[in-house]
């Protein structure tokens, strides 16, 4: 019999409507959870002291959840995590680099309307992370939305107001639901390695999403007075920018004072190709590291993740360049 560990955050699955609007209720959750208990599967349900609205996540909620996972990560055989749906990508791709080694499912889910909610979408969003979790050979950090398992480290909160709140929009599915379960092994990651996690650290990362006008200079100012950290410059197309001295600058210095810079394209679809323009030949020279198909959420985790660990600048430069958790490069 499998072993599951549910760890309850908060989230819209979990609130009910108030005079104010939804509102976290401590006990809902768990007490509506109980028709999940299965002879196939046994159920530990941990509901955390504060719920919160996954708007306001801290660090402090990341290492409290990386922490968890790690004290249970022996006693149970899967997890699922619950959470809001606002910062859920930001918290998967977190867990998915963290938790370096894994060898067992974590899976996040949650819902775009509450339980109480006659329509739902928890129900099934729920039903679908349980088998997930008991389910052999996933060993990596992914999403179930939607009758869809993602991968965590690509995930992206993409809809609103749809039941179809979640994408991999550069990476395929890792599993579908329906009257069948359809695995899609072929694209799961393997183990790697043995479990060595990594607390997250209160460490910097800014984020500059370019644009036309004043942006390239004003970044560029920026970058030059970031005293420490690393930083995500949002750029064009296949990772394109404009040639402007400030923004080269910048980058070029925040580099040799060792703050990377990762160069990330803001279109949902695609990636940065260096070389595929001349206009992105600058931004490479100057010292900025291509982020290929990263998604925002996963160049942020990865940055705290890193900037975490004792490295030097070189091999911080050299890893972000590389796939640590399926998160570049999976077509």
């Amino acid at each position: 019999m499998k072993k599951i560990l549910v760890l309850y955050t908060g989230g819209t699955i979990g609130m009910d409507y108030a005079a104010g609007g939804l509102v976290p209720v401590p006990g809902l959750l768990p007490s509506k959870m109980e028709r999940f208990r299965l002879p196939s599967y046994a159920l530990d349900i941990v509901e955390y002291p504060h719920l919160i609205d996954s708007s306001a996540i801290t660090l402090a909620h990341w290492q409290k959840l990386v922490g968890d996972l790690v004290q249970h990560y022996e006693r149970y055989d899967g997890f699922v995590v619950i959470h809001g749906t606002d910062t859920m990508a930001y918290t998967a791709s977190l867990l998915a680099f963290a938790l370096r080694g894994l060898g067992k499912p974590v899976v996040l889910t949650g819902a775009q309307l509450p339980l109480v909610h006659p329509r739902s979408d928890g129900w099934g969003n729920l039903a679908d992370a349980l088998e997930a979790a008991a389910c052999d050979g996933l060993a990596e950090v992914a999403v179930v939305f939607d009758r869809r398992l993602i991968r965590g480290a690509c995930s992206r909160k993409l809809d609103a107001s749809g039941f179809c709140g979640f994408g991999s929009p550069n990476a395929p599915l890792l599993g579908e639901f329906g009257i069948a379960t359809r695995w899609h092994r072929e694209h799961w990651l393997p183990p790697r390695g043995d479990f060595a996690p990594v607390l997250p650290r209160d460490v910097t990362v800014s984020c500059h999403f370019l644009m036309p006008g004043a942006s390239p200079r004003l970044i560029g100012e920026a970058l030059k007075r970031q005293a420490e950290g690393a930083a995500i410059l949002m750029s064009y197309g296949n990772g394109n920018a404009p040639g402007d001295p400030a923004l080269l600058d910048g980058v070029a210095d925040a580099n040799s004072r060792g703050i990377p810079v990762l160069n990330l394209t803001q279109v949902v679809h695609g990636a940065v190709e260096v070389g595929a323009y001349a206009a992105g030949a600058p931004l490479a020279r100057a010292g900025a590291v291509s982020g290929a198909d990263m998604t925002p959420e996963a160049a942020l985790a990865k940055l705290t993740v890193l900037l975490s660990m004792d490295l030097s600048h070189e091999e911080r430069l050299k890893r972000l360049g590389e796939s640590l958790a399926g998160e570049i490069g999976v077509h």
